[in-house]
């Protein structure tokens, strides 16, 4: 099966993981400048940097559709800067998976592909797609929903470490990002993170920095910045999350459900 992921976030990252996993063909796209957090755990970084590695899959930069399927033939996963989705007019996959959890739908279509995955808040199963899998944790976090949507964004994270909303970063003003720490650095209470146009970002607890905006990158004001883990785990900044990989499986799941439905037509 060939499946296009839109977005290449931690949470993508981790479906996408998943699914190369159960062998099947892979190909992402995202932003020509992402705006991942979680970058040592996101395939975004291959547009980047040209290729990134989470744990033992490699992803890598492609321009065109048509080099896309030439990084397939590698055994690797194609990432292209395409947020349009222009790519399904040429690549015409098996499953579309919307995974940009933007909290809304911001252009897939039920139509894109016999079967179409939304993640998260935004879709309607059985109207703009054809299954929603859960992402808020929790006791349904991966579930699959054949009909309705998944639960409304609460604007709260959920807990880690016994920490929710105190454990996210956010821009403490508009203009550019600059980043002081690097994601694995222990941080205290009161450290400095970043700073934008010479305002700090205070960290907020004592934890592992798991995530950070890249230098350079224009925010606004209040906009989510970083991410600190209380569990003071390193490890955790180099392999896909729990959550990630829950939603990844009920990813899973629903393609085979679904392809399966469609064959004994």
């Amino acid at each position: 099966m060939l499946i296009v992921i839109r977005g290449a976030g931690d949470i993508a990252t981790g479906i996408a993981l998943r699914l190369h996993r159960a062998r099947m063909q892979v190909v992402m796209t995202d932003l020509p400048k992402p705006t991942a957090i979680r970058r040592t755990v996101c395939f975004s970084q291959a547009i980047v940097h040209g290729e990134a590695t989470v744990e033992d899959v490699t992803a890598k930069y492609a321009q065109t559709p048509e080099q896309a399927l030439n990084v397939l033939a590698e055994g690797c996963i194609p990432v292209l800067a395409d947020p349009e989705g222009a790519c399904l007019h040429t690549l015409r996959p098996d499953g579309v998976v919307d995974a940009i959890l933007a909290k809304e739908n911001l252009g897939t279509r039920i139509t894109d592909a016999p079967v179409v995955i939304g993640v998260g808040p935004g879709f309607s199963a059985g109207s703009d797609c054809h299954a929603v899998v859960e992402t808020m944790r929790g006791h349904y976090l991966g579930r699959v929903l054949y009909h309705g949507a998944a639960l409304p964004n609460t604007g709260i994270p959920g807990l880690i470490g016994g920490f929710s909303g105190e454990r996210v970063l956010r821009a403490p003003a508009d203009g550019i990002f600059h980043q002081k720490l690097e994601i694995g650095t222990q941080v205290r209470q009161g450290d400095i993170a970043a700073d934008v146009n010479g305002v700090p970002m205070v960290c907020t607890l004592d934890g592992i920095l798991r995530g950070i905006l890249a230098d350079g990158t224009p925010v606004h004001k209040n906009m989510k910045a970083g991410d600190i883990d209380p569990r003071c785990d390193a490890a955790h900044c180099s392999c896909a999350s729990d959550k990630a990989l829950a939603v990844g499986g009920g990813v899973l799941e629903a393609l085979l459900n679904l392809s399966g439905a469609l064959e004994n037509c």
